[in-house]
């Protein structure tokens, strides 16, 4: 039984050895004092109603209650570089185009015609105009009408009247964000701690180099949750356990909106044997499937070895050759970057469904939508990374959608990556079917490990009631 201190919350429920702190401060260089302070809160221990995850009536809520008050990452900044360079946005029943104007500013105007309720477009791409499809009524790209054909028999359409709307856009670290509602925090207030956090990671100097999406038949709480944790992990990853310390791992209740889970790498998962398994064995392993390392992006890598040199860890080896690889990549005095912000997993969640990861490697940003409805949603999966310095910013790639019949491992532009995701994606769709079946109809949450998923649910409660 864990300990109970008044003062602190439910603070001790942790995994016998070793624990997040242990393990940074046996590290050659220190993270950020953020990622060393425990900031987890207890949430209290009730079960979750399951059928928020199914009732067709809980998803309205959702759509009129929530989705329109929120800021919803939108696009990336290398998305639309140029001005007339859009790209389409739908969520939760809203089409938005998001548009770069002529001084360099974005826009994201509602896609649908003021005639006859056309969506304008379907796609991203760069335009001079808007022109519906079904009668030719066009827009300019700031939204005010360029051309009504037969405007005689409009004369009671002003051009006041047919300037498309408009919802807020926020941006920040080379993120677009967009929000319906009139009312609430700005960016900045809604990201709290976010933009201190990541000044050091520099988001804004990165550009998107994957982007893959694909249709899960599952609710978009389910998928989401599934990488809130890595509780998870050692019985559906079994591949990362050498090189994953699962339940090491840290997780912080930061804001309102923004809760973190922070996985180490470079040491042996808790649940694997006992025996003394050697340093030099932890690295190779982590070398094979660890999804995310800087080397795995680069186009012409060597195969290289990495040694552990005597009196070294296995984690401390990685940073070294982090640290040397990232330097050679990208340019950058990378001394003094720590072990965690070259291995680690620092995933952080915004509320509702945007999880960019912290750091320096390449990193990992999900989205989850409703997609259309209740059972089902649209996961995406990009990598962003940083671009070397002294050269231009190149465009983002385009998203690849995954067919019904493909898997994620599929989409190479992922790497071992792929194959991971695609380790999550039956739990999705079973735990879907499963909750819907179910004879108590509750989902138990761990009191520390699924935390996150517990701050979620209330916060997603504090929007559906007000």
């Amino acid at each position: 039984m864990a300990d109970f201190d008044s003062r602190e919350g439910f603070n001790k429920a942790r995994c016998p050895g070793p624990g997040w702190e242990d393990i940074l401060a046996a590290d050659d260089v220190a993270p950020p004092a953020f990622v060393a302070q425990d900031q987890y809160q207890y949430l209290g221990s009730d079960a979750v109603d399951a059928s928020r995850y199914y009732y067709p009536e809980f998803f309205r809520a959702e759509n009129e209650r929530m989705w329109p008050r929120v800021w919803q990452f939108a696009a990336r900044e290398e998305d639309l570089p140029e001005p007339g360079d859009y790209v389409t946005y739908e969520n939760a029943g809203r089409s938005y185009l998001i548009v770069r104007q002529e001084d360099g500013s974005v826009k994201a105007l509602h896609n649908v015609c003021l005639h006859r309720g056309r969506k304008l477009k379907t796609d991203s791409g760069s335009v001079e105009q808007f022109v519906c499809p079904f009668h030719g009524f066009s827009w300019n790209t700031d939204g005010s009408l360029r051309n009504i054909p037969c405007r005689w028999d409009f004369g009671h359409l002003t051009d006041e009247k047919m300037q498309l709307p408009e919802a807020h856009v926020g941006q920040w670290g080379g993120y677009i964000f967009v929000r319906e509602s009139d009312e609430g925090p700005s960016l900045e207030e809604f990201l709290e701690p976010l933009p201190e956090f990541f000044k050091r990671w520099r988001h804004e100097e990165c550009v998107t180099v994957a982007w893959v999406g694909k249709v899960v038949k599952a609710n978009w709480k389910i998928t989401m949750e599934a990488f809130m944790e890595s509780y998870h992990a050692y019985v559906t990853h079994p591949q990362l356990m050498p090189f994953t310390g699962d339940a090491n791992a840290a997780y912080h209740v930061l804001s309102r909106h923004v809760n973190v889970n922070y996985t180490p790498f470079g040491v042996v998962s808790p649940h694997v044997s006992d025996a003394k398994l050697s340093e030099q064995w932890i690295i190779d392993e982590f070398r094979k499937y660890n999804g995310r390392s800087a080397d795995n992006y680069e186009a012409n890598k060597d195969d290289h070895a990495i040694d552990v040199a005597e009196g070294k860890t296995a984690r401390q080896a990685l940073g070294d050759a982090m640290r040397k690889t990232s330097q050679e990549m990208f340019g950058g005095d990378y001394s003094q970057v720590s072990e965690s912000e070259l291995l680690d997993a620092l995933v952080y969640n915004v509320f509702p469904n945007f999880a960019p990861w912290g750091g320096f490697m390449p990193n990992i940003v999900y989205r989850w939508r409703p997609w259309p409805d209740q059972d089902h949603c649209l996961m995406e999966v990009r990598v962003i990374a940083r671009v070397p310095e002294g050269q231009p910013r190149p465009v983002g790639v385009p998203m690849h959608m995954l067919g019904e019949d493909e898997d994620w491992s599929d989409a190479p532009e992922l790497g071992v990556l792929g194959a991971v995701v695609d380790q999550d994606m039956t739990n999705m769709e079973l735990t879907h079917e499963g909750l819907k079946a179910s004879k108590n109809q509750r989902v138990e949450l761990g009191d520390y490990q699924e935390v996150r998923i517990r701050h979620f649910h209330q916060t997603l409660d504090s929007y559906l009631k007000d």
